[in-house]
């Protein structure tokens, strides 16, 4: 049995309709990063980042899972290997699709976070300023997801994971977002063998052993099938 980490990027979700993070004038979704995606951002306007937010949570709902998000839960639902999807995305296809053993390393926009506590709860489908923690009744509900300036989540059980991995894969990511751009080094560190799949070739395409470039849909089924062959 192969202890496989799937490290999973914004390239895996976007042929299900979800953009990805930045487009190339540094604009998420027509706003500035620092007005959406940072704490600073929030405490000016939290109104204007719970907005954005439900929007992009309605987005995720209205979204399917695809091919390449089906072929990994079939992948751990065979059995024939220990697998661990750890991903970068806030949305929650991979859960739709069947996976179980998953991290969502930069939270969910299923989740809501008090600011103020630290309480966490599933988020309602629209947040609003208003909105009470249910611990500690503050006024201070934001999107359970990491921003910029914060530190990801899980990030000694990922580290763990990877180096007591015989294969790491990343899927559908940049290369260029730190720390799990740093994976595939740490990996090799480690002795683990590395695979990209990925659209093209990726910031560190040549830390890896092995690389398949292509849709998503295409190539991580097509990986997948190989392996359960």
């Amino acid at each position: 049995m192969a202890r496989i980490v799937f490290l999973t990027g914004a390239g895996i979700s976007a042929e299900s309709g979800i953009r990805t993070f930045r487009a190339a004038d540094g604009l998420w979704e027509d706003h500035r990063v620092e007005d959406v995606a940072t704490p600073e951002g929030f405490a000016r306007d939290p109104e204007l980042v719970l907005r954005f937010y439900n929007e992009r949570r309605a987005a995720a709902a209205a979204a399917r899972p695809n091919a390449a998000h089906r072929a990994l839960a079939a992948l751990e639902a065979d059995g024939r290997h220990e697998v661990l999807v750890v991903t970068q995305n806030v949305d929650d296809l991979h859960e739709r699709a069947g996976t179980r053993a998953l991290i969502h390393m930069h939270g969910t926009l299923t989740g809501a976070l008090c600011a103020a506590c630290g309480h966490r709860w599933p988020a309602p489908a629209v947040m609003r300023v208003t909105d009470p923690c249910p611990a500690c009744a503050a006024h201070a509900a934001r999107p359970d997801i990491v921003w910029f300036g914060e530190m990801p989540y899980r990030m000694e059980e990922i580290w763990s994971a990877l180096r007591a991995a015989d294969l790491f894969v990343s899927i559908g990511t940049s290369g260029n977002v730190y720390p799990a751009a740093g994976f595939v080094a740490d990996a090799r560190h480690a002795g683990v063998e590395t695979l990209e799949l990925n659209l093209e070739p990726s910031m560190g395409t040549r830390f890896f052993d092995a690389a398949r470039h292509g849709p998503a849909t295409q190539v991580v089924p097509d990986w997948v099938a190989g392996m359960l062959a």
